[in-house]
């Protein structure tokens, strides 16, 4: 019979899978009346799921949100993804596809994020944002696995590995590094049990679905470059999608997004 540990890590993992869309998303299918394709980063899960519904609710528009890696949207987008409106969580991928003549214009900056620790219940690990009992723990054995997002193109986990070169600790955490195809599959990693703790995005820490399942604390922003967020439309974006992109200045949906951790920029 498994443990009960084994099951709780096995209830919470599913759980945080449901919840978090950590699946590789598929390109979008487009027809004519389907509703229009928002691909947005996945620490926008939560935040971006609510100011959808009260977009429907005000609108009456439908909207299909797909969730994943900034750098995979970027690579889908230039092969053709028949996505409307790309909600980037590093603007440096919105720039590329403008400077190719993939979008509308150059985008409009909608948020800042955050990282931070997270450790699972019975983790060995201290949610330390200053990252000192994590380097305790790898002199004392304590640490096996940690988890942070894909580097090459996920925008948190490069981030995450400028925290970690930053306070000195990169080269002897890597090889114990367990990396997510997004930051939502991450936060699984780290919430589940199958790693000591991780990197996460605030926004996801902040879901009540992932903030039962262990403790979590900021890393300062001044070790990494920011989490500046830019969103951009398609050339071929329909009403709905543009209304949408609107609709994310509104202070209502702005209201929705500080709640979830993200500032707010003033330009």
């Amino acid at each position: 019979m498994p443990s009960p540990l084994r099951r709780w890590i096995t209830v919470a993992a599913l759980s945080l899978a449901a919840v978090a869309g950590l699946q590789r998303p598929a390109l979008a299918q487009s027809s004519p009346a389907a509703p229009p394709t928002v691909a947005a980063a996945a620490d926008l899960k939560f935040a971006v799921e609510e100011v959808a519904k009260l977009f429907e609710q005000r609108t009456g528009h439908k909207l299909r949100l797909v969730f994943g890696s900034s750098g995979n949207f970027y690579s889908q987008i230039l092969q053709g993804a028949p996505f409307h409106l790309f909600m980037s969580a590093d603007e440096d991928f919105v720039f590329k596809l403008a400077d190719v003549g993939k979008t509308l214009d150059r985008g409009k900056l909608y948020a800042y994020g955050r990282i931070g620790i997270m450790v699972p219940k019975g983790s060995p690990l201290k949610a330390d944002g200053e990252l000192k009992d994590l380097a305790a723990a790898l002199k004392d054995g304590r640490l096996h696995k940690f988890a942070i997002a894909a580097p090459d193109h996920a925008p948190y986990g490069k981030r995450a590995k400028e925290a970690l070169q930053y306070v000195g600790i990169w080269e002897t955490i890597e090889p114990r590094l367990v990396y997510g195809e997004n930051i939502g599959q991450t936060a699984q990693f780290a919430t589940s049990g199958s790693t000591e703790g991780g990197i996460i995005a605030l926004s996801l820490a902040k879901a009540p679905q992932v903030a039962a399942l262990g403790d979590f604390a900021l890393i300062p922003q001044s070790w990494h470059r920011p989490l500046a967020q830019r969103m951009v439309l398609m050339k071929d974006a329909p009403e709905a999608a543009r209304r949408f992109y609107d609709f994310l200045a509104a202070p209502e949906a702005q209201a929705i997004m500080v709640r979830y951790g993200f500032a707010m920029p003033k330009e």
